[in-house]
This record gives structure tokens, sequence and C-alpha cells, in this order.
């Protein structure tokens, strides 16, 4: 049986959006790019240990919440990384980026700019999600 619990920090630092397939979806608490995570709900901290069908389930999964990042406005680039240096639980960032955004060129991982999402804001995320990806890949919660 898998009992999968969400690392302590991920619980801290974003907002539980909802589940897919595979993962639990997050935004992160910071509305200055958009930032989402994908959590496997895996016992698994890289990519390569989880099964082919699992892979795969991933893959689909950042398939289709890239496909709506860029889909954003002013979206130009997606940053997509699995990097687990400080949180070593399996988790993939999806991010969209700018020209203009607050740290652009420059990575956006650990910089100590926020500023955080009002509940309307969070509120419209989660219903542009639901109209914008398949029917039935996103569960909300």
């Amino acid at each position: 049986m898998n009992s999968f619990t969400l690392d302590s920090r991920l619980a801290n630092d974003c907002i539980v959006l909802g589940e897919m397939r595979l993962s639990l979806l997050l935004l992160l608490k910071n509305a200055l790019v958009p930032w989402f995570i994908l959590v496997p709900r895996r016992n698994q901290t890289e990519l390569f240990e989880l099964d082919r069908e699992d892979q795969e389930a991933l893959l689909e999964e950042i398939n289709l919440l890239s496909n709506f990042v860029k889909g954003l406005v002013g979206v130009e680039k997606l940053n997509i990384a699995a990097i687990g240096n400080v949180v070593k639980q399996l988790h993939v960032h999806v991010i969209g980026r700018n020209s203009e955004d607050f740290c652009w060129p420059n990575v956006v991982w650990g910089r100590p700019e926020k500023t955080p999402y009002t509940d309307e804001e969070i509120g419209k995320i989660r219903e542009s999600l639901i109209t914008k990806l398949p029917e039935g890949s996103l569960r909300l919660t």
C-alpha cells in the first residue's frame, strides 16, 4: 500500500489545488510568476524510480499543465524542472516566465521576493484549470 504524505515544506509553501491521475497539483504561494508543482503520490525521490506507467502518467500531466501555463497571458517561456536538492520528495516545477518578470533572465528558485495570491485570484486559477484542462484530468480539492 502506498502511504503518501506531502512534504511539510511543500505543504507550507504551496496551495493544494487538486489531484490529477498520479500527482497532487500545487500552486506556489507567490503570485510574481505562475508557478505550479506536480507531486506524484508515490514515495520515490527520483523520476527514474517510478514504474513505466507512472512515468508516462507524470509526463502526460506535465504536458497538460505546460500547455495550460503556456496559454496564460504574458507567458513567453516555460521552466520545467525536478531538482529536489532541498525537498527530496519527487516533484516537478512548471513555471511560466516572461522577459518582464521580476528576475528575468535569472532563475526563480530561492528568491526572497514574494507576493501572496488573493482568494479571488486562487478562485480564478481553479476555475481556469477546470475550464482549460481536459475533462476529468483534475479533481479540485
